[in-house]
Parts: structure tokens; sequence; C-alpha cells
């Protein structure tokens, strides 16, 4: 598209999402889990599926890399940050810091991995009388090569403290913007992790999540130029972008300089809104880590055989919390947060 619109390009949303620098990685997950067991796993068959290895996107849910419990057993991150927006459902963390959480339903957990860290993210089937769908988005964003080898640190975006612009437009339609990071008609995001990319106000990162109602008609507010901005329309029927009809399950990258024009279709419309001034260094990823150079990344697959990291201090891979717990993150220094 011509940069006299708002729209530079239109792609398919695919799997896992592509995404623009200094995002490197995003995946949205939706599983309607029925009720759970005695073993917080699903009170239900898991035969004729793949587990271990069960991502068929056929299924109306999913194990993921767990095997008694949904979920991703412990694994390594280095060189970059994860930020887990838990909308519905609840996700159990352990890591090889010995911290340890409990969070969703609005929450959001931002982890920077640094130098390296082992993690486990288990989705615990809490409720046994009735069902436990689970709705998240995991975003990977990148840190730059002075970041890279900086401690592990995660901190909690507890629901209660992202902000939510409500709005209604000229017809009384509503518009719902939550703000994980950056800012919007001057609401604030909580403050990210310290050494990340985001906490620069100068890099401009945005991380919001969007809802239109049926009609709405709202505009994306223009920001510097030269950022990297995409527009995720993962669920409803068709909206115009700046003029240009768009159906859902598309992701459509934006010109950051200008002011993007919405105008919903007839079904609701919900978005993932990624913004940020690029990093501009190599990137070479390896799984789950992520350096400059090939160089780095074989030093740190060296130092992860040698190290682990850490290690891994809790009875199982797949570690979950007790089923009464409530949310709560334990942090490395001993500091404990209740949330209920």
């Amino acid at each position: 598209m011509s940069d006299t619109t708002a729209v530079k390009l239109v792609r398919a949303l695919g799997f896992p999402w592509a995404t623009q620098d200094p995002f490197i990685f995003c995946a949205y997950h939706l599983d309607h889990y029925p009720k759970g067991n005695g073993q917080l796993g699903p009170d239900a068959s898991l035969g004729g599926r793949a587990i271990g290895q069960d991502f068929d996107p056929s299924n109306d849910w999913r194990m993921y890399h767990g095997r008694t419990v949904p979920g991703f057993p412990h694994h390594p991150h280095s060189g970059f940050e994860t930020v887990t927006i838990g909308k519905k459902g609840l996700i159990d963390h352990a890591d090889s810091l010995g911290a340890a959480g409990r969070f969703g339903n609005g929450d959001v957990q931002w982890m920077t991995a640094g130098k390296g860290v082992q993690h486990s993210e288990m989705f615990p089937l809490l409720h046994q009388d009735r069902d436990n769908p689970l709705e998240l988005f995991q975003i990977w964003l990148n840190l730059p090569a002075k970041s890279k080898r900086v401690d592990p640190h995660f901190k909690m975006l507890w629901a209660d403290s992202v902000p939510v612009y409500e709005q209604q437009d000229e017809n009384g339609k509503s518009i719902q913007v939550d703000i994980i990071a950056g800012e919007l008609e001057g609401l604030r995001a909580p403050a990210p992790a310290p050494d990340s990319w985001a906490a620069d106000p100068a890099n401009e990162v945005a991380i919001w999540t969007i809802k239109l109602e049926a009609g709405a008609q709202w505009v994306v507010p223009a920001a510097s130029a030269g950022l990297n901005r995409s527009l995720y329309f993962y669920q409803g029927d068709s909206v115009q972008v700046d003029g240009q009809a768009v159906p859902a399950q598309k992701i459509i990258d934006l010109h950051s300089g200008q002011p993007a024009p919405l105008q919903n279709g007839d079904e609701d419309a919900y978005f993932l809104f990624l913004q940020g001034k690029p990093i501009n260094e190599p990137v070479v990823q390896h799984g789950p880590f992520v350096a400059n150079t090939k160089d780095e990344i074989y030093r740190i697959m060296q130092e992860y055989q040698a190290t682990e990291f850490g290690g891994w201090p809790w009875p199982r891979p797949d570690q979950v919390h007790e089923r009464t717990r409530g949310r709560f993150a334990k942090h490395v220094d001993g500091r404990v947060e209740e949330k209920s």
C-alpha cells in the first residue's frame, strides 16, 4: 500500500503470528478445557493425542507439552523477554531461580530471561464442577545486545493495575483498550521489567488488546514515524482500516506516523496491537535462545549444558501449585504478593 494511507501491508495471521522488530515471536492460545480431575489435568480421555507434542488446531483444547497438566514443563530461555497476557484462566509459573506464581484472568507476567533462566508455564484445571477455559497471548520482546546478559527478572502487572481506556463513539458504540505497555490518551501502563527495551519511553513500545463493539469507529492514534506497528485482527468478521476492507485472521502492518481509522463490521472485533522502535541488530535464534551471532548461541548452549541456568529446584518438571492457592507471585528475593 502507498504511504499516503495508514496501511502498509496486510498478511495472513498463521501460527505463530509473524512479528516485527523489536518483537520476535507471538502466540495466541484459546483452549476450551473441560472440567479438571484430581491431578489438575482434564477430566477427559487423552486417547489419540500426541502427548508431549499436542498442538493439533482442530481440537477444542490441547495438552501442548504437558502429559498430565496442560502447558509447557520446564524449558530454558536466554536473550529476550516473555510477556504473557492471561485473558482467561490461570497459569502456574515456576523457575530455576526459585520464583513462582499463579496468575491470569487479566494479569500479565513480564519476564526478562537475560543471561538465562528455566521456567515452566502450566495451565492447572482447578474447577472440577465446570469447564476451565483458557485464553492467553505470549509475546517475545527482544533485548538489545547491551542487555542480553542481564540477570533474569520477572514482575507481575496485576489486572487491577493495567489501565483500561473505555470510550463510546458518536453512535454510542463501545471501544475498550487494555494498555499493557505504552500509553493512550493520558493512560500509562505500569512500568515493565527494568532492563526491557520497553523501559525507555523513547522506544515507544506499545502492547494493547483492543475490543470494538459491532459497528464501532475508532482511530489508532499516530506515533513517531519509523516505528514498527502491527494490528492483529484475531476475532470478528471484517473491519475497514483507513478505508481498506480487511477480514478477520489478518495482520495489518501500519505506518506509525499516521493515524489509522477503524470502522468495525457486524460483529464485535478483537485485536492485539504491537508497536516499537526497532532495535536494528542482528538476530540469531536457536529455539529458546536468542543472540546477535552464531558464536554467542554456541556459548549460551554450552553454558546451559554445564549449568542448566541454576538447575531445577522443584519436585516436578510441570510444577503446579495447590488447588486452593489464589493468585500470587513469589519473587527471587523472597517477597510474596498475594492477590486472592
